[in-house]
């Protein structure tokens, strides 16, 4: 595999900066069953709607997720197959035993 351009390291890696905040995480995690209410993700993690809304902003930004008004009201999801994919991914890692891997 061709390394990829720097421009492209750059962006995975804020992507990953972005999802190392476990507050951002949790906030994505609650999106990706089906799109959520600011109000119902807030409830959800105990958290202040103001303080939701502004890491959305941040997840919207680097479309980690995506929004879709509905009447009054704006609902949050993944913004693709590839976000539910890789923290999947991530969650099956360290779910894994080390085997051997501390040598």
């Amino acid at each position: 595999m061709a390394p990829p351009p720097e421009e492209a390291i750059g962006q995975v890696a804020d992507l990953f900066h972005l999802l190392g905040d476990p507050t951002r995480l949790r906030i994505v995690l609650a999106c990706l069953a089906q799109p959520t209410a600011v109000g119902d993700i807030a409830a959800g993690l105990a958290l202040s709607s103001s303080l939701v809304s502004h890491h959305l902003r941040l997840l919207r930004a680097a479309r980690i997720v995506k929004a879709e008004r509905q009447g009054k009201q704006v609902f949050y999801s993944a913004a693709d197959v590839h976000i539910s994919s890789l923290l999947s991914t991530m969650f099956e890692h360290i779910a894994e035993p080390a085997n051997g891997m501390d040598a």
